[in-house]
């Protein structure tokens, strides 16, 4: 395992499809130490988790994310509303939003542009080219990519 330089590095992973999520992370983990996964089944838990509310009210245990990996049909609140909300809000709109859904239809990648999204990204189905895409995509926006200051 390779260290990440810095900081420990916060994912939030939108997922609803749990064999989708443990694809995801054991890419993810290849980035090596320094690198948290926190895990969501749905829209209403990733607000949850960004707004620190329930469950998920200590910034200890459930940190601000470097990136937030979403999927767009979720439960609850749908993955373009989360989206939004997240652009909309004044001290989340600079955490990178990466879509990354089963979806290639245009207009999905329209909306998620048109809300901000920093990438959009069609989840490949076979498991190795997504175990290479989560550790590329990883090492791109954690390492690579010069984050903007928070507010």
């Amino acid at each position: 395992m390779r260290e990440l330089p810095g900081k420990p590095r916060q994912i939030l992973l939108v997922e609803d499809n749990e064999a989708h999520a443990e694809l995801i992370i054991r890419g993810l983990r290849k980035l090596g130490a320094g690198v948290s996964i926190h895990h969501v089944l749905d829209g209403e838990q990733a607000l949850d988790y960004l707004f620190h509310r329930g469950v998920y009210a200590s910034t200890e245990t459930c940190p601000d994310p470097d990136l937030i990996l979403l999927d767009l049909r979720l439960p609850r609140v749908d993955g373009l509303d989360v989206l939004r909300i997240v652009k909309e809000t004044p001290g989340l709109l600079r955490t990178p939003v990466v879509v990354l859904t089963s979806s290639d239809a245009e207009s999905d990648v329209a909306r998620s542009y048109d809300y901000h999204a920093n990438s959009y990204i069609v989840k490949p189905s076979e498991f190795r080219k997504l175990v290479q895409l989560m550790n590329d995509l990883g090492f791109y926006w954690l390492v690579w990519n010069n984050p903007s200051v928070k507010d």
